[in-house]
């Protein structure tokens, strides 16, 4: 069943309003999503969402590779992603290694912050915070 986003049959204060006109196609709410929207880590999972106008929005339901930037030397390597370290969003996301935007994960060139919504852009950007050489705890 679809939701419907547009104005409601009551007003504020609980009287009736009449509309003018029917619902339309464009007043619908977008695909439900659950509770697969988080990136998980696992092979490559992509959907395709429809939104206005027939453009699409790709969202990336299980990633295990990320593009990972080094700001010292600008270049961009993709890098497996082995385990994510933080995640400012849910701290719970750590135990479940669920990948949001501003998760630190721990990839085979180091400890990178991902950079871009996974849930939106449909790709894992990510800028390397400390390489593999260096240590952290």
């Amino acid at each position: 069943m679809a939701l419907w986003q547009g104005s409601s049959k009551r007003l504020p204060t609980g009287g009736r309003r009449r509309l003018a006109r029917k619902k339309r196609k464009f007043e619908i709410a977008r695909e439900q999503q659950y509770a697969f929207v988080n990136t998980a880590l696992k092979d490559n999972d992509v959907k395709l969402y429809r939104t206005k106008g027939r453009n699409q929005k790709v969202r990336i339901l299980k990633a295990f590779i990320a593009n990972v930037t080094n700001p010292k030397t600008g270049k961009t390597a993709r890098s497996k992603i082995v385990t994510v370290k933080e995640n400012g969003a849910n701290p719970h996301f750590v135990t479940r290694n669920i990948v949001t935007r501003g998760a630190i994960v721990q990839t085979e060139l180091g400890l990178a912050r991902v950079m871009s919504s996974p849930g939106q852009d449909g790709v894992v950007n990510a800028v390397l915070v400390s390489p593999t050489g260096a240590t952290s705890t």
